[in-house]
């Protein structure tokens, strides 16, 4: 079903009444003056009226209905990773822009066919990474195109955390778990940010949890076309850890806190060199909320124009994150967990 536009902001459905939905991007749905929530889905009605209830919408017991609402012109899909594939398919079939939490899909396979049927439905399709909109990486960008820390010879990414409660989605393999997906895509995307997509799995290693038949942590080697180097470290089984480090011919820079900081949060950069260290403190932002805005305005511009102009970027860059986490799954050395999470 197509759903004609509102003058107003974008009308969000919600599939999937999730902990990061709730933390994280329904509150951010709910104070972008672009976006509103409309009605939010889960299998639970009881989980569902208690959603609706916290962020001031209605509640719809199952998908399928909320996808066949005259009044949701988006839908926000935050369903396990394995029914991400699925649920987004169906939604971008019933006419709805779509916003799907990371990873889009579990394969890039899938990832590429979504992106064909949002290209030829011309409705937005996002991911929703994001530290990617947080204007500190920008700023860091930018630095280094202005030769701050000389030519960037190496990038070093890690994003981890201390183990989930036992029942966590996880830790459930038909569900799309582990930390490859959950955690890992951060320094991937990192490494493309920086280095760009043209980047090839030299090397990875992936813990294997017997328990839970997950991997629950992992590192890898990506190697770019010119010869730079990323080193990647991703996984629940650490004290936490979010950071990533540029290092160029002449200094090094570091950011702290680098995917996950809070909204209020100040991002501390800092470079070194031989004989002197520099640090910087940079606006704090909402990247959720940042992201919500970018998702919105996308929508918005589409349905003036009748097409996604940035859709090629973004799927060229989202299919090549998927491309290397499946590079890395298939030529990873597997090494077993001896100590339980």
């Amino acid at each position: 079903m197509s759903t004609s536009p509102s003058p107003g902001p974008v009308r969000v459905g919600v599939l999937g009444a999730s902990s990061i939905a709730a933390r994280r991007t329904l509150p951010a749905l709910r104070e972008t003056p672009d976006t509103t929530i409309t009605a939010i889905a889960s299998r639970e009605q009881a989980k569902a009226e208690s959603f609706a209830s916290r962020f001031d919408c209605e509640a719809v017991h199952g998908y399928e209905p909320l996808l066949e609402r005259d009044d949701v012109e988006a839908v926000y899909v935050s369903v396990p990773n394995a029914l991400h594939s699925s649920w987004v398919r169906s939604a971008l079939e019933a006419g709805k822009h779509v916003l799907a939490e990371k990873p889009l899909t579990t394969s890039a396979a899938d990832t590429a066919a979504l992106a064909r049927l949002a290209r030829e439905r011309r409705l937005v399709l996002r991911e929703n990474l994001a530290f990617v909109h947080h204007g500190f990486h920008r700023s860091v960008a930018d630095l280094v195109a202005k030769g701050r820390i000389g030519q960037l010879q190496h990038v070093e990414a890690a994003f981890c955390f201390p183990p989930l409660p036992p029942h966590d989605v996880r830790y459930r393999p038909e569900l799309g778990g582990g930390a490859l997906l959950d955690a890992g895509i951060y320094p991937v995307r990192l490494a493309q940010y920086f280095l760009g997509d043209d980047l090839a799995v030299a090397g990875a290693v992936l813990r294997h949890d017997p328990a839970t038949d997950v991997d629950v942590a992992g590192s890898a080697v990506l190697a770019s076309a010119t010869g730079q180097i990323a080193t990647l470290s991703f996984g629940f089984v650490h004290a936490y850890g979010s950071r990533y480090t540029l290092w160029g011919s002449d200094a090094r820079l570091s950011v702290d806190r680098a995917f996950t900081p809070p909204p209020t949060t100040a991002p501390l950069l800092r470079i070194e060199e031989q004989n002197h260290t520099e640090e910087f403190v940079l606006p704090a932002e909402h990247q959720f909320a940042n992201s919500v805005a970018a998702f919105a305005a996308a929508v918005r511009q589409t349905l003036a124009t009748g097409a996604d102009r940035d859709h090629d970027n973004w799927a060229a860059t989202t299919l090549r994150t998927a491309e290397l986490l499946d590079d890395m799954k298939k030529s990873a050395i597997r090494v077993v967990a001896t100590e339980g999470i």
